[in-house]
């Protein structure tokens, strides 16, 4: 049986990338037929994920950061596809920052990635659906609010560039000392909370903003998301705040942060705040975010540890 045919969806940003030009073309003389498309403006991946449907693609690939996985999971997870009759999903690592990668074990090289969506069979995803302004979008990783929302949307195009991951590092220091919190209550199934957060991750992923450990202990299969809210901090809790955001440490958010795993949240906040949906800012005053179980089929290491225990052979 032939192999399947492969799609890579590559950011434009990326384009030009040798590394990956050469995995691409060592896979094709191993016999895989793999073609690529690029994505220059928006609506192009939901685009190209229509033609890779039309085409009869059995995998298609993600080469960019969180935001193009995210535009490329979003535009299989609008189609309702049942499980069995949708393409599989893989990731090369190619962003700024590579947040889900990073937390999954997904290599950094092309073809090592590559490799990786060749040997290792897919695997049901859970995705967040997040409801709000009366429209729906799909989260792959993380939404996150507050002081790490801020990083990621300050930090300057040109500074990702030069400086990768490091750059939310730099930003985030840079905004010690004017955080602002937010006044809001979250709640879901028995848990109700309402205050002043500074930062809030509801996760599917484990990571954000460059390497911001929220939601440390999420499972991207288990049909639940991952809450981790942080207070309001004053005194010596503050002072850990920069230890946080320059190294990612979970020793201190462990300290303050309130967790929970839960099918659903609602958020409502006093005044319009804004939640990073894999990158992209939305604002309003009021959410809903469900965890929609087994929407995506994902190639991820065997290890990964955004996976559950493989279930044992009856």
């Amino acid at each position: 049986m032939p192999p399947a045919h492969w799609r890579l969806i590559l950011n434009g940003k990326s384009a030009g990338d040798e590394p990956l030009r050469e995995a691409v073309q060592a896979l094709r003389q191993r016999g895989q037929r793999l073609d690529v498309r690029v994505t220059w403006e928006a609506g192009d991946a939901d685009r190209i994920v229509a033609e890779a449907l039309d085409d009869g693609v059995g995998v298609l690939i993600a080469a960019g950061g969180d935001g193009t996985l995210s535009e490329v999971a979003t535009a299989l997870a609008r189609r309702e596809l049942p499980a069995g009759n949708r393409p599989s999903l893989g990731l090369v690592p190619m962003g700024t920052a590579n947040d889900f990668s990073t937390a999954a074990g997904i290599p950094d090289d092309p073809l090592a990635a590559l490799d990786l969506v060749a040997a290792v069979p897919p695997r049901a995803l859970d995705l967040l659906r997040v409801e709000a302004g009366g429209g729906s979008h799909w989260v792959a990783n993380l939404a996150s609010g507050g002081f790490g929302t801020q990083v990621t949307v300050e930090t300057p195009e040109g500074m990702k560039k030069l400086l990768g991951g490091l750059a939310y590092v730099l930003t985030g220091l840079a905004k010690l000392g004017r955080i602002e919190p937010i006044r809001a209550r979250v709640r879901g199934p028995d848990f109700d909370w309402e205050g002043d957060f500074i930062a809030l991750g509801i996760g599917n992923g484990r990571q954000a903003g460059g390497g911001q450990l929220l939601c440390p202990d999420a499972i991207a299969d288990d049909g639940l998301l991952d809450l981790s809210i942080v207070p309001e901090l004053s005194g010596e809790v503050a002072a850990t705040l920069g230890t946080v955001v320059k190294d990612g440490k979970v020793a201190a958010l462990d300290r303050v942060a309130r967790r929970a795993r839960l099918p659903w949240v609602e958020i409502e906040a006093a005044a319009p705040m804004a939640l990073n949906l894999d990158g992209e800012p939305l604002a309003a005053t009021a959410f809903r975010i469900d965890c929609v179980p087994g929407r995506l089929d994902m190639h991820l290491p065997a290890d990964c540890p955004l996976l559950s225990q493989p279930r044992l052979a009856p």
